[in-house]
């Protein structure tokens, strides 16, 4: 995890450091036999999250935050960022569907899906007949396209760089987010029946557990080691198509506010 030196952050790394000197070395291997045992230290799980981790400055994030505040009260921002998420995950759950694809069905839990939360979300914000209102923004076609284009392609398997981005990514962030809009748009953004259906994960209690067993499933697949490479690019690939869907809604506080949560989560999952 990145450390934004301090000598206040100084003090305490001296404060915690001094008394170990003279601890058992017992806890020591305990915590090694429990990193150990944690799926993110090693194989494709580690090669995703250090291939795929972003330095954001204090003073980026800060003017994310900045703009936040200034007035996210713009309903339809947020109904359209949450039409550019229907199209990307119906390309990819459409995928997941049709592919015949072992390494793909491995990593496919049925408590990820989004879709049917996203249609729920469209009814709510365009009506019963969303499906003739809604058309996705530029920078959404172009990620559907690389998402269509993957799962048409020789290589199927790279979809695994975007189920890793978007879904965990989506997993980790969604209470944050529905929190964010509740609290700035309150119920014109959800009222119960939809609107904020994409960020709950009702069949999933516990987020973190979900995660490491998610993690181990990916760490057991039998990819070439060239494959593992373009799955790490195609996750890449994945967060710079992120970028410039929220980079459309520059103008709008919400364009800013997105961008600190695609941090702030980077930050969690990846250090």
């Amino acid at each position: 995890m990145r450390l934004f030196i301090t000598a206040g952050l100084l003090s305490q790394c001296t404060a915690l450091l001094a008394p170990r000197i003279t601890r058992s070395v017992a806890p020591l291997r305990a915590a090694a036999t429990e990193e150990a045992a944690n799926p993110r230290t090693f194989g494709l799980a580690l090669e995703l999250d250090d291939g795929t981790r972003k330095v954001h400055s204090v003073a980026e994030n800060t003017q994310f935050v900045a703009g936040f505040f200034k007035g996210l009260g713009q309903r339809e921002s947020f109904a359209q960022l949450t039409t550019s998420f229907y199209f990307v995950y119906e390309a990819m759950e459409r995928a997941l569907d049709t592919l015949d694809c072992p390494t793909l069905k491995a990593l496919d839990f049925p408590e990820l899906r989004r879709l049917p939360g996203l249609e729920r979300d469209m009814a709510f914000y365009y009506g019963a007949d969303w499906r003739s209102k809604i058309k996705p923004s530029p920078a959404t076609r172009k990620y559907v396209a690389q998402i269509e284009k993957v799962a048409s392609g020789d290589e199927p398997e790279l979809l695994v760089g975007h189920l890793y981005s978007r879904y965990l990514g989506d997993l980790f962030g969604g209470q944050m987010m529905s929190g964010m809009a509740v609290k700035t748009l309150g119920e014109a953004v959800g009222d119960g029946s939809g609107g904020l259906a994409f960020y709950e994960f009702d069949a999933i209690p516990d987020s973190k557990a979900f995660i490491t067993d998610w993690y181990t499933a990916l760490n057991a697949l039998d990819l070439a080691e060239a494959t593992r490479a373009d799955i790490v690019e195609e996750a890449n690939v994945v967060f710079r198509l992120n970028i410039e869907v929220f980079n459309e809604l520059e103008g709008s506080a919400i364009g800013s506010a997105l961008r600190l949560a695609l941090s702030t989560l980077k930050e969690k999952l990846f250090g």
